[in-house]
């Protein structure tokens, strides 16, 4: 009967850690959102990438700009077109409970690098903040 109990648990568990997503799954599901989201024009799959205070750092026309992330894109985004770009997750790394992913977001005439530090709150992966810089030309042009 022991013997019984031990199999039904060992094999209860090896089948409950195949079905969860390890956490690099998770974070990559995170910040597709936000790619999916800015690809589709789609506020909605946009935010769920984002933690409500989410910082965006960048410098523009005007030098170094600090805002909150989902209020910048909340204003921004309009419904339209699908947008003409390639998007790509260069690197994830994780060090337990934060992770940094950097994207490539490539449009017809520049790129955009984003930086994205996530942390898990409450056992889920959020965007904390973002830094980005805009590159004249294509990732593609460039390899």
């Amino acid at each position: 009967m022991r013997n019984l109990i031990l199999f039904c648990f060992a094999f209860t568990t090896f089948f409950v850690s195949i079905a969860q997503e390890s956490d690099y799954q998770l974070v990559e599901k995170t910040v597709n959102y936000y790619l999916e989201g800015g690809t589709n024009n789609d506020f909605e799959t946009l935010k769920k990438a984002f933690h409500e205070t989410a910082t965006m750092k960048f410098i523009g026309k005007e030098g170094y700009r600090e805002v909150n992330a989902l209020e910048f894109f909340g204003k921004g985004m309009k419904p339209g077109p699908k947008q003409n770009r390639q998007t790509r997750i260069a690197d994830i790394t994780i060090a337990g409970n934060a992770a940094n992913a950097r994207l490539e977001i490539d449009y017809p005439t520049f790129t955009f690098i984003d930086f994205m530090n996530l942390l898990k709150i409450d056992g889920e992966w959020k965007v904390v903040s973002k830094i980005f810089y805009r590159k004249p030309g294509t990732v593609s042009e460039m390899k």
